[in-house]
């Protein structure tokens, strides 16, 4: 009898614990529940979970965190499911993060940083990293090098285009176009790179891929064995073409693009943009384009979505806790728009994307939204919280981080 009142109360407890984690201002699928493990860690961006369920989080801007650093690694020690304890380490701001073969591996803006693991994924050497790559260009505009390596020994890189359209000055209307656009010599691509050689540069990788203005939200698709990016679209097409776009068209447009990259891909940008309304590329008012001309020329999207949602987020789901339909499936996290004004602010979600074969069926939906706090959003300071990094822990379960206060979400399914 003892024992039993004792199993009754520890499963009373693990319900009160669920109760209380739980977060009710997130909407999420029947039978899944998200809850806050952690909040309050500063801009947290990129997130990597080890096999051994070692929790890493990269923080753009250390430095004014309270922790004065740029990594943290999240603690459970009591296991009720919350994050209870901190320990911080890398004195270098930066987005991307991942763990791959013993390693973790973290970006500032110029450089990339891997520190070794132990038997329990712990890092060795907290304060003596091995810089592999060195010297990338940041300039102050897209310089966030997000990251993601294969199960061949490679890490890619983003290397965002310092530009919104490769003019002569940048956003200042009637400003003409660079022809060619000199940026996309070191930036505006996924730039590939050796996982274990030391102080690599521009000469020692390979442009992987050209024509992408800039990718926050990348992941190598183990089931099509080929790497996924997620694009920021380009601006301010009514502001600096307003005889050629109306605001509505400058709010929808233009996509934010999906693309699945092989060596030598060639999405476009800045010659080109994609028009998801009308399923076409479409050439740039810069390059001699009227919003309606289009081509055939450079890559194709895998899908789009509605212009400047902001896609920092992508995780290809490989766990077995959500139901079939998401296996392999496409987690995007979009970080919220600025500028679609006069039309309402959109995006501050996670959305779900079903592949079949490879290939997204075209379909996608809103898996979890309500991070904003708000329903209307007029300026991004009035989010409560703006999704950016995606992971998935070896339970199955997809983690959610937010730059904005700093809160990771935990979404788990109940089977």
């Amino acid at each position: 009898m003892k024992k039993v009142i004792t199993l009754l109360f520890t499963a009373i407890i693990a319900n009160a614990i669920i109760a209380q984690t739980v977060d009710p201002t997130i909407t999420v699928p029947q039978g899944f529940k998200a809850a806050k493990i952690a909040e309050g860690l500063g801009t947290a961006r990129h997130i990597a979970i080890s096999p051994k369920g070692e929790v890493y989080v990269k923080l753009n801007y250390g430095k004014r965190s309270k922790y004065q650093n740029g990594i943290l690694n999240l603690l459970d020690l009591n296991k009720d499911g919350l994050i209870d304890s901190v320990n911080a380490f890398g004195n270098f701001s930066g987005t991307g993060i991942a763990i791959k073969n013993g390693y973790l591996y973290a970006s500032s803006d110029e450089e990339i940083f891997r520190y070794k693991l132990d038997a329990n994924d712990k890092v060795i050497n907290a304060n003596n990293p091995e810089k592999i790559i060195t010297g990338l260009i940041s300039r102050h505009e897209h310089e966030a090098k997000a990251i993601t390596l294969d199960n061949a020994g490679n890490i890619y890189v983003n290397i965002g285009a310092y530009s919104n359209a490769c003019q002569v000055q940048d956003r200042q209307k009637g400003s003409p176009a660079m022809k060619p656009c000199p940026i996309l010599d070191s930036a505006g691509g996924i730039w590939q790179f050796k996982a274990d050689k030391l102080n690599q540069t521009y000469g020692d990788g390979i442009r992987y891929a050209t024509g992408l203005r800039n990718v926050v939200g990348l992941d190598w698709n183990t089931a099509t064995n080929s790497l996924f990016v997620m694009q920021h679209g380009r601006d301010q097409l009514h502001d600096l073409f307003p005889d050629l776009y109306d605001t509505k068209q400058s709010a929808e447009l233009p996509s934010e693009c999906m693309y699945e990259l092989h060596k030598g891909s060639n999405c476009g940008w800045p010659y080109i943009y994609y028009d998801h309304l009308v399923n076409k590329k479409i050439i740039a008012p810069e390059y001699g384009g009227d919003g309606k001309k289009s081509t055939d020329d450079y890559q194709s999207p895998a899908i789009a979505f509605p212009g400047h949602l902001a896609p920092n987020g992508l995780l290809f789901y490989t766990g077995n806790q959500f139901p079939e339909k998401y296996k392999n499936g496409a987690f995007i996290a979009f970080h919220g728009s600025w500028n679609r004004a006069p039309e309402p602010q959109e995006g501050y979600y996670v959305v779900f994307v079903p592949f079949k074969n490879g290939k997204p069926t075209g379909q996608w939906e809103v898996f979890a939204k309500g991070f904003a706090g708000k329903d209307k959003i007029e300026n991004t300071r009035q989010a409560d919280h703006r999704p950016c990094g995606l992971a998935q822990s070896a339970d199955g379960s997809l983690f959610v981080t937010d730059d904005s206060k700093g809160t990771v979400y935990k979404i788990s399914y109940n089977k």
